[in-house]
């Protein structure tokens, strides 16, 4: 009975991984069982994911030290590790999954932002978006089929599609991190990416008690026509997820951050918590308050389970 009247049934296919390339492969303490791969790492680890049935992967690109600087100028490098990643990424399992690229400057940065800097140390939004607009036009070149913004600087998905379309990139979506809150919970993430961020984001992510500027957020990106929007993190913003998926005729994604990922696994690691159930109610409650697709480090997991 329970069976017949379920109202969410979530799939493989709506689930996106998250993956991390640098030059070298390492474990992320913070995040028991997430590795950033080297280049032969992520095609193994992609071959897996795919073969699990999950709809797409996110690539994070990790420069060494001396590769960073003030303007990130590796971010659309064509042979900066991002694109490199991406491009093996395609050639290893061409359009069998969604190759997803994140389009943003802070891991390439020396000071961790997403943008370029002011000489007072403001982050300067207009000069950024023609980074942003390179960084898009070398991910697709590289075999990304989605780019996804994630900077939160205005104007972003309006000045990233005319310069795919321009560049004869007509086909290449772009998903929007539209709704981003400046949270607590992406510090394992920073150690993923060996960010190297002094001060804070909070003059350009959300502050995490505005529910309505969310919305308004998502509707600024709609309006700039974005092929879909996101909302991050996910499990603490159902709220601004749920007003999202409300308005929204595009389809809208959200992202299980890394502090939700290692809450439950440390939780599950002292024996507090039955894993797996904790892991599927939080990815179905997503999925519940209306996310179409859901980024989770968890996707080949829970693939493998939902099958």
């Amino acid at each position: 009975m329970r069976r017949l009247v379920r109202e969410v049934n979530p799939r493989p296919s709506q689930l996106v991984l998250p993956m991390f390339v640098g030059e070298s492969g390492a474990d992320i303490s913070s995040m028991p069982g997430v590795r950033r791969h080297d280049l032969d790492g992520l095609r193994r680890a992609a071959v897996e994911a795919v073969e699990a049935g999950v709809g797409g992967l996110m690539l994070f690109g990790v420069p060494d030290e001396a590769d960073k600087d003030d303007r990130g100028t590796q971010a659309w490098a064509a042979d900066g590790i991002l694109q490199r990643g991406l491009s093996a990424l395609r050639e290893e399992v061409g359009d069998d999954t969604v190759i997803m690229a994140d389009t943003c400057l802070d891991e390439f940065t020396t000071h961790g932002h997403c943008g370029f800097l002011t000489p007072d140390g403001r982050v300067d939004n207009d000069p950024t978006l023609a980074a942003y607009v390179s960084m898009a036009v070398a991910q697709a070149s590289a075999g990304a089929h989605v780019v996804a913004p994630s900077g939160m600087m205005d104007g972003q998905v309006e000045a990233i599609r005319a310069g795919l379309d321009g560049e004869g990139f007509e086909d290449v979506a772009i998903l929007a991190y539209a709704a981003k809150y400046a949270s607590a919970f992406y510090g394992p993430f920073r150690e993923a990416v060996d960010s190297t961020l002094t001060g804070d984001r909070k003059t350009y992510q959300q502050d995490p008690a505005n529910r309505r500027e969310g919305l308004r957020e998502a509707e600024l990106d709609l309006a700039e026509a974005a092929d879909m929007v996101m909302v991050k993190p996910a499990g603490y913003y159902l709220d601004v997820l749920a007003d999202v998926a409300e308005i929204s005729d595009v389809p809208v994604a959200a992202y299980q951050v890394s502090g939700e990922y290692a809450m439950i696994e440390a939780a599950a690691a002292n024996g507090w918590i039955d894993r797996q159930r904790a892991i599927d109610e939080s990815v179905t409650a997503i999925v519940r308050a209306g996310a179409d697709i859901v980024l989770t480090y968890w996707a080949k997991e829970l693939a493998g389970w939902w099958k």
